[in-house]
């Protein structure tokens, strides 16, 4: 594709003076740079080809089970690229950017609202990070209370990401027991309950997609001990509207604005994790946040006790402006809607892949559900991975496998609120023709996927031996 000569760019003028390449001369490059000469119709057919390739929330269903990956409207998109937003350097004085200011305070009262919560920081760019900076303000808390407590429980469902904050913060992990129902067991949480643990990270509904029935027992028996509840936010798509993690008796909850309020999600970002907190725990927050001065105009305010930042400025800005046009557009009323349809979703994919592919435990699910392909392991060798591989060729995206781990063979299936019912049922038939294929020829999906631009991957070699660098030129070989 590249021939000597060709180019697609176009230098754009601005106010920049402009210097002769005689003066430049000590940062000129000694050697040309060994890049593709094309033009332009020739660079975007190369891109469009690739993205035609990739699979996306765009293109078709993404039944990722624990990461909520739906549509999400354009609308948002047009919003966070208004000149006004998108134009604003982050250190402009706050006289002249009154409008973000109040865009961000009215996201934080929204978030205060759906949660249940007092004040919030919308600075952490993630979920992992609201994790993290959840955890530097329980510690903050406590030493400012004359404590140390060292431990946080976390249960064995949790995401993978709970015990990592837990480490990178500086506390011990502490495991408590799923019960024979997929709920924390209340048994084994007093087992490990003492005045040396500083906090639980609790994530309702759980990672099966069970609502924690305990949770009031839960919470109450956690603070008996002066420790702290902490809400893990990833799965909030389910309860927006219709209940709050404040009302249930948490202290701290962070949310992924990109998985349940519209950002494109996946692919490591942007995202945002703001952190919401109770009253007690405001004077903690990260800082700045947008408070009225005493001119009644907004100005930045940093709490008198702050952890400090967490990130720089105020955050990924255009994710949280995105946040704030999918909340201003739907209210109150369309938000719970959003979480009810959702719920609806997944139970009557649940219902509908019971005789085929039933839930690891029977209980009716709330946003997800967790299936086992166990049954197929010991019958003909077939594997989670090989399902999810499988699904591929009928055109959706694969569910996550091997996660919860207390689930044997685990295939974690989200339908998310966006899929229509012809969707969903064509999904349900998807899984019905691999479960057929699981028992009658199994070796079919040891292969798959057979008709994707890229076929069955070398999972372990990409994993152990990773190549990082791809030469010039590469891609076309894909051709």
């Amino acid at each position: 594709m590249s021939v000597r000569g060709r180019r697609a760019d176009t230098l754009r003028h601005s106010a920049i003076p402009e210097a002769s390449l005689e003066e430049l001369g000590p940062w000129l490059r000694r050697e040309p740079a060994a890049l593709p000469e094309v033009s332009e119709r020739d660079l975007v057919a190369h891109y469009t080809r690739l993205a035609s390739r990739n699979y996306s929330v765009d293109l078709g269903a993404y039944p990722l089970g624990s990461c909520t990956m739906k549509y999400n409207p354009k609308f948002a998109d047009e919003v966070a690229a208004l000149p006004g937003l998108a134009g604003v350097h982050p250190d402009t004085p706050e006289r002249a950017v009154q409008g973000w200011l109040e865009l961000l305070a009215e996201l934080e009262a929204a978030i205060c609202e759906i949660t249940g919560m007092a004040a919030a920081t919308l600075q952490p760019p993630a979920g992992a990070a609201g994790e993290l900076t959840g955890l530097l303000i329980m510690g903050a808390y406590h030493r400012a209370s004359g404590r140390d407590p060292r431990r946080i429980i976390i249960p064995d469902s949790a995401h993978g990401t709970n015990p990592a904050s837990v480490t990178l913060a500086g506390y011990e992990a502490v495991t408590v027991r799923s019960d024979a129902r997929g709920l924390v067991s209340l048994d084994d949480l007093r087992r490990v309950l003492d005045d040396s643990v500083a906090g639980i990270m609790l994530t309702n509904p759980n990672t099966l997609g069970l609502f924690e029935r305990d949770v009031a027992e839960i919470l109450r028996l956690v603070h008996e001990v002066g420790a702290l509840a902490y809400y893990d936010g990833a799965n909030l798509n389910a309860i927006v509207g219709v209940a709050r993690p404040g009302d249930m008796g948490f202290d701290i909850v962070h949310s992924n604005l990109h998985k349940t309020f519209a950002t494109p999600h996946g692919g490591g970002g942007p995202g945002a994790g703001p952190v919401a907190v109770t009253s007690a725990l405001e004077a903690f927050l990260p800082g700045p946040l947008p408070r009225p001065g005493a001119t009644g105009q907004l100005e930045w305010w940093t709490p008198p006790s702050s952890i400090g930042n967490v990130h720089a400025f105020h955050g990924n800005a255009l994710v949280l402006a995105r946040a704030w046009a999918f909340m201003r557009y739907h209210g109150p009323d369309g938000l719970r809607r959003m979480s009810e349809v959702a719920v609806l979703n997944a139970r009557w994919l649940q219902q509908r892949l019971q005789p085929v592919l039933p839930a690891a435990f029977d209980e009716p699910c709330m946003h997800e559900f967790v299936a086992s392909a166990k049954e197929f392991r010991s019958e003909a060798g077939v594997r989670a991975s090989d399902i999810a591989k499988g699904l591929l060729e009928f055109g959706f995206h694969a569910p996550t496998v091997y996660f919860p781990l207390i689930v044997d063979e685990a295939l974690m299936i989200e339908p998310t609120e966006t899929e229509s019912p012809e969707t969903l049922e064509a999904l349900a038939q998807a899984f019905e023709r691999l479960v057929e294929i699981a028992r009658t020829t199994p070796a079919e999906l040891a292969e798959a996927p057979r008709t994707t631009p890229v076929r069955r991957l070398d999972e372990v070699g990409a994993a152990r031996k990773p190549v990082l660098v791809e030469p010039v030129g590469a891609a076309d070989e894909l051709d």
